[in-house]
């Protein structure tokens, strides 16, 4: 074992690597006996691609570049594929992001467009097909553009012909629901074919503040009638609704204060756990019901478990393995469920659960060891205390090598990263992003400050009208128990956050005196301009909650606001931004950096054109890492020769 520094070993895992290996497999489906899902490619500009698992066991990438199995449906995208096997062979219909066209695939054959383009606005935008082949029709949610405004837009459920009848005629698309709804999930419909389910809320809120279940019949002419709310309201949040196989409705409702599993309205497993999360795209899918009558399940309490509940039980099995989280999409087929888990130690791959044997391997987008595991962090999952002894929970990658220590009495550096969001969560499992630092001698902190989700609404609550305070107050106390208790360095601690980690991270900089830099990426800046007419629709109302109504408490915009204070910062900074972000725009940094110009803060501001909110291209990911670790080298003092200089301005 030698002796360096912390923050200045030597490792194997570099930018590229870890931009490799960026990203996850996602929606996870079956078509006939086969396991299909999506998955990145950060080196191929990063699309997402298709991939199909063959009865062979082998993988098989469905659609060749320049593909993109995406949407932009409320910007972030909704589930964008669906298939069946008709005439014997597979029958997929898919958006592609660069138009945002429904498509018809047969393999063998090319792609056909299903729905025209459109030049009002940002045009038309599909999600969450679900095929009705009898009717010779995909029923989806539909969001159409009114106007060139970001708001300019209206969402129904919509019905389109698989002829390619619609692909150049608008008219030809059937619209199932009268728009009444400012969002809409897609239906979901009975195993008898006589009734159609789905999720709807309007402004202000957001679908995890408050969601209505709606039920419709299906008439004989294809159309819903009789339109009626089954569960929900401004204070119950519905985050996902199945159809049993004998035709009960099943739903997770936050009602007692946890996400839990409900059937017509009877509580299934009442516990202290979550068996959703938040509904921040149409299409996420945390249960899957067998036609057995068992459920398939991810539920935990801050990481998830994939199980199977028996509904008249209550109990549930969960599968062994080495994951110890599982992402909002399953699927299930007989006696198979699919799912997309993770572990400390392994990457998200694409996990089959036997119900039957109770045996679950991977069997797609499988882990391989980039690097030597002993390169690997390993996480410690913990809970701080913060303001008003509130519980923090975090968790907490020391720095890890497997040939190098630290001089004796030497402290290690380390940066805590806020998550975006906010109302979302990070799960311990392995990053090479983290790896990336930890390895070279640098902790991390991943902070699930107060405002995350995984541990019930009222935990997700505290945030309320305190964004930019309780999400500042957590990383901070947990940043100053880390120096404290001497695991970190008091002098060498840094924060990052991306879209509303950014603004974490901007406020830390600007109301506290706890770190010595950091690193800001796509992030919210200015609240009295983030909001209707800058941002996207969908969580155009969002600070309404996180901050307050804007008519009723003008002044708390402004003051919680990092732009506003721009004064007050004074350690070295590095702004991440991507050009074509409708999300958190360009123009939140641009007004931030007039604010500190010729104040001579240190600091750079690098943007990547073709690059939105997540940055996907590998060339992308590798240069913001190395401008980062730049940043901390230079700030902490450290000699990393491997890494290009981030040159820093005044």
């Amino acid at each position: 074992m030698l002796t360096a520094p912390y923050g200045t070993w030597p490792s194997p895992v570099d930018a590229a690597l870890a931009a490799a290996h960026d990203g996850q497999p996602e929606w996870v489906g079956f078509v006939g006996d086969e396991v299909w899902w999506t998955e990145p490619r950060p080196g191929e500009g990063g699309r997402r691609a298709l991939v199909r698992r063959t009865n062979q066991g082998t993988e098989e990438t469905v659609l060749p570049a320049p593909w993109n199995v995406r949407n932009r449906v409320v910007e972030y995208g909704g589930r964008p594929w669906t298939g069946e096997v008709y005439d014997g062979r597979p029958l997929i219909v898919f958006t592609h992001l660069a138009d945002q066209r429904l498509y018809r695939y047969e393999p063998g054959g090319e792609p056909r467009p299903l729905t025209p383009l459109s030049p009002v606005g940002a045009g038309l935008r599909w999600a969450e097909p679900h095929l009705d082949l009898e009717r010779g029709e995909v029923w989806c949610v539909l969001e159409e553009f009114t106007g060139d405004g970001p708001g300019d837009v209206r969402r129904v459920l919509a019905a389109v012909p698989l002829d390619g009848s619609a692909a150049e005629d608008r008219s030809a698309v059937r619209e199932l629901t009268d728009g009444r709804s400012r969002f809409v999930t897609g239906p979901r419909v009975s195993p008898d074919g006589r009734r159609a389910a789905w999720l709807a809320w309007d402004h202000p809120r957001m679908p995890w503040e408050g969601t209505e279940l709606l039920v419709g019949e299906i008439g004989v002419d294809g159309v819903l009638h009789a339109v009626h709310t089954v569960a929900g309201g401004p204070r119950e949040a519905i985050a996902q609704a199945e159809w049993s196989a004998d035709g009960g409705l099943l739903y997770t409702s936050d009602r007692g204060g946890w996400w839990n599993l409900y059937r017509d309205g009877t509580p299934l497993c009442p516990r202290e756990e979550e068996f959703a999360g938040p509904l921040w795209r149409p299409g996420l899918r945390w249960f899957a019901p067998l036609d057995s009558g068992l459920i398939a399940v991810v539920h935990g309490r801050g990481s998830t478990g994939l199980g199977i509940l028996d509904a008249v039980s209550g109990e549930i099995v969960d599968a062994a393995g080495p994951w110890t989280e599982f992402a909002g999409t399953l699927a299930a087929h007989g006696g198979r469920v699919v799912a997309v888990g993770a572990g400390p130690r392994t990457g998200y791959e694409v996990v089959e659960l036997d119900t039957v044997t109770g045996r679950a391997r991977a069997v797609g987008a499988r882990h391989r060891d980039a690097v030597d595991p002993a390169y690997y962090p390993e996480p410690r999952i913990r809970t701080f205390t913060g303001e008003d002894g509130r519980e923090v929970h975090a968790h907490v990658y020391p720095p890890h090598h497997p040939a190098r220590t630290a001089p004796d009495g030497e402290a290690p550096p380390y940066v805590i990263w806020a998550h975006g969001g906010p109302t979302s969560r990070v799960p311990p499992v392995l990053d090479l992003a983290i790896a990336y630092f930890t390895s070279r001698g640098i902790g991390v902190a991943e902070v699930n400050y107060g405002g995350s989700t995984g541990y019930g609404r009222a935990y997700r609550e505290r945030l309320r009208e305190r964004w930019g305070v309780v999400d500042v107050e957590d990383c901070a106390a947990v940043a100053r128990a880390l120096a404290e208790e001497g695991t970190a360095d008091p002098a060498r601690l840094a924060v990052r956050g991306g879209s509303a980690g950014g603004w974490t991270a901007a406020a830390s900089l600007t109301t506290t005196d706890v770190y010595a830099c950091g690193t800001i990426v796509y992030p919210v800046l200015d609240l009295a301009t983030w909001g209707p007419g800058e941002t996207h629709d969908f969580e155009s109302r969002y600070l309404e909650s996180l901050v307050g109504p804007l008519a009723e408490v003008p002044a708390r915009y402004a003051e919680r606001s990092p732009t506003s204070h721009a004064d007050r910062l004074t350690v070295p900074f590095l702004l991440l931004q991507g050009l074509d972000d409708v999300i958190c725009p360009p123009a939140q940094c641009e007004r931030f950096l007039a604010r500190i110009a010729g104040r001579g803060v240190p600091h750079a501001y690098l943007t990547f054109a073709g690059e939105g909110h997540g940055f996907r291209r590998a060339e992308t990911m590798v240069r913001a890492l190395e401008a980062e670790m730049s940043l901390y080298a230079q700030v902490f003092g450290l000699d990393v020769p491997d890494v290009p200089r981030l040159e820093l301005h005044p």
